[in-house]
Parts: structure tokens; sequence; C-alpha cells
């Protein structure tokens, strides 16, 4: 997974495959097939991996909003750290979601859970008058993925903590 990030799909060989895994041409062939495959199940893995953090921050016993902002300040803290390639899935999609049905797939799949999981998280803030607001539930979930992944987007691209924080700052506003 760490080749195909930092490199993207395009660029990473199969002798970079080879030198990550530790594995020779024949036995990585072998053992995923062909770096399509390897890279598919890298795409699954990262999903599984990530939706389990973001899934446990979202659930946390503690109010609402405060679990959203802490999954903004999260995506946040790890788009800044020090070497981070940022959102493997992002980067895929910008690299191949247009001519890979796998990486689309798995983009899909991530930002459905990711919705899912905001709507019930939304729904209950609402039920508790925690979140009070004119706007749907559906408005304000697709107005949280938008946020979302833009600011992942952005922090991938501009750098700039600063902003960041400001655009965290506003989506909380935002969902009053």
């Amino acid at each position: 997974m760490k080749v195909f990030w930092e490199k993207g799909y395009e660029a990473s060989s199969t002798d970079d495959l080879c030198k990550a895994t530790g594995l020779g041409r024949s036995s990585l062939y072998n053992a995923f097939g062909n770096k399509h495959d390897l890279y598919k199940r890298t795409l699954k893995k990262y999903h599984e991996q990530w939706m389990a953090v973001q899934l446990n921050i979202l659930t946390q016993p503690i109010p609402v909003k405060k679990r959203i902002e802490n999954l903004f300040t999260w995506s946040m803290d790890r788009d800044f750290e020090k070497n981070s390639n940022g959102c493997f899935l992002i980067k895929a999609s910008v690299e191949r979601s247009q001519s890979d049905s796998d990486v689309q797939k798995w983009g899909d799949v991530h930002a459905k859970f990711l919705e899912q999981t905001l709507l019930k998280i939304v729904n209950e803030g609402i039920e508790s008058h925690e979140i009070e607001s004119e706007k749907t539930v559906n408005d304000l979930v697709q107005s949280l993925l938008c946020s979302y992944y833009g600011l992942r987007t952005l922090n991938a691209t501009i750098r700039n903590k600063k902003v960041a924080e400001q655009m965290v700052q506003a989506t909380m506003t935002n969902i009053a």
C-alpha cells in the first residue's frame, strides 16, 4: 500500500513492489496475481482500516457536534503529519477513477459508508436537539461530506494548516 500511496499506481513498478514486500517477481505474482490485483487489495484494506478509525471517532459517547469536529480534526492532523501522503483513496481517485472501475468502486464504498454513518449521527443530533437547523438531514450530511472531502483534497494541495483550521471552524458553524 505504501508504494502505491507514495508513487501512485502508474509510477509503481513491479521492482518497487517486490522491494516493499520482500518477494521476488514470481512470488509476488503467485501471492497477489498481477499488479492491479494487488492494487485492488490495497484499496480494500485502506477502506477497512480507515473506516474503522472514522467509525470509532464518530461513535464515541460524547456530544454529536464534538464527534463530527473530532473527525475533521483527526483528518486534518493526519494530513499534516510529517511525511503524510494524504488520503490514499482521494489520491487514487484523482489518478485513476476515470479509467479504473475498482478505484471508483472503493471510492464510492468509502464515501457511502461515511455518508450513512453521518446520517445516523446527524439524526441523533437533531433528535437530541443538539443540532437545530432548518436544513434537512440529507442537506446537512451532504454539506459535511463536501466539506470533509474538500478539506482532505485542499490539505493535499495547498498544505496550509491555518486554512484547514478555518475550514473546520466554518463547517462546524454551518451545522449550528
